[in-house]
């Protein structure tokens, strides 16, 4: 038996996600910091805003292709190894839009010092951490029977996909503001 004081260790997983959390937060931090800290010229910023937008295709194409897999699912017109089969893949292009997006944003000067900007950031964020935890539960799922989930698993699926969809359309709809003012 432990002692009081003693922390039981972390299961594999739960370290894992905390490793990543922690690896996304300081590029989070250094991305921030670097786009602070550059001046793009002209061809490059637009060459810069291709890539953003392309990647925004990629990274939030792949996150409403996930999510309308997951509708068809909770309607009745998929099972869940059907969704889980087809949606795991799409976890790199998932994860390629938004280091793209990322990359391609500290080349486009942001005004770090707009509370809009700061609140897009933070999304961008938010949008990461959920994708760990997503990632994580679409493991979890592959490993369930053929059964209905669990009513927690179930909830921190629904909750997953609605940071997702809040996070990508906020920030989407912050840079969209960010360059027309």
């Amino acid at each position: 038996m432990p002692e009081s004081d003693e922390l039981a260790p972390l299961s594999g997983t739960v370290a894992r996600c905390l490793l990543v959390s922690v690896g996304l937060c300081a590029l989070w931090a250094g991305s921030a910091w670097t786009a602070g800290h550059v001046q793009t010229d002209a061809s490059l910023h637009t060459v810069a805003l291709f890539v953003h937008l392309v990647a925004l295709v990629i990274g939030f194409g792949a996150v409403l292709a996930v999510d309308y897999m997951g509708a068809l699912w909770m309607l009745g017109r998929r099972t869940l190894a059907q969704v889980v089969e087809s949606t795991g893949p799409l976890h790199v292009p998932v994860w390629a839009g938004l280091a793209g997006l990322t990359a391609s944003g500290m080349l486009l000067e942001p005004q770090l010092d707009s509370p809009l900007t700061q609140v897009k950031l933070l999304l961008v964020l938010l949008i990461a951490l959920n994708g760990v935890h997503a990632t994580a539960l679409t493991k979890r799922l592959e490993a369930e029977d053929r059964g209905r989930p669990g009513r927690r698993l179930l909830l921190r699926g629904a909750l997953s996909a609605l940071v997702s969809q809040l996070g990508w359309w906020g920030a989407l709809a912050i840079g969209f503001w960010n360059t027309q003012h």
